[in-house]
């Protein structure tokens, strides 16, 4: 029987994508970069494909925190060269403190997250940043109904590492046979709940092809509200 809920924040409830791309288009402004980059569009989907790229490799460990954020900010915008790193994280804590003011979520996360507060224990689960996770759920509307963030930052390691499950686990007093792994990272959020035996639904709106033989997730949805039905 399942009692407790772990849910991914980034593009699971929080919608990343369309509130980073509003946060980096005010700095964009603020600093003139029009002159460097005068489509503002083309500027941001050339930064999140590398801005992805960057934190798959931070899943993996395979770069630090530090070495993504300086390179997030340098390497797709070269007129940045000449900065030094403390200018760099400068603008980075910049960036941060609008993100964490942005309150758009992705479609459905309040409905179905007051449904299911009811009927589970709800923790988010997350690879991102302690200085802004907090703030994320808190101004979106999403505290009421979490009874705790677990971050990665607070377990030494990331999604999909066992030892981030495990501890989440252990620090919410919860068995991962009695938990549910909700998220739309399948490296991260699918195959690290897998690793330690916790069954998971995989939230994919954009219909990505994934597979792992041998297993699958409980469910895969398209729309949160899905979920009305299947919890």
């Amino acid at each position: 029987m399942i009692k407790n809920l772990f849910i991914d924040l980034d593009d699971t409830l929080w919608d990343t994508y369309h509130n980073n791309k509003e946060s980096l288009r005010e700095l964009y402004l603020e600093e003139g970069w029009q002159q460097f980059a005068p489509d503002y569009d083309a500027f941001w989907e050339e930064y999140w494909i590398h801005n992805e790229g960057l934190w798959e490799l931070y899943r993996h460990d395979k770069i630090d925190k530090y070495t993504l954020t300086l390179r997030r900010m340098r390497e797709p915008m070269p007129w940045l060269a000449s900065l030094s790193d403390e200018e760099i994280l400068a603008l980075n804590r910049r960036f941060l403190s609008v993100t964490a003011t942005k309150t758009r979520l992705v479609e459905g996360a309040l409905e179905v997250m007051e449904y299911l507060h009811r009927y589970y224990r709800i923790y988010i689960l997350s690879n991102g940043f302690r200085e802004v996770q907090h703030a994320k759920v808190e101004r979106s509307g999403l505290l009421p109904y979490i009874h705790r963030m677990i971050l990665s930052e607070d377990a030494g390691v990331n999604k999909p590492n066992a030892t981030i499950f495990r501890y989440a686990c252990s620090a919410t007093n919860s068995r991962c046979a009695e938990s549910l792994m909700i998220g739309d990272s399948w490296p991260a959020d699918i195959v690290g709940a897998k690793n330690v035996g916790m069954p998971s639904i995989w939230f994919n709106p954009r219909g990505l092809e994934c597979s792992m033989e041998g297993y699958a997730p409980r469910h895969v949805i398209g729309h949160l509200k899905e979920l009305f039905q299947l919890l």
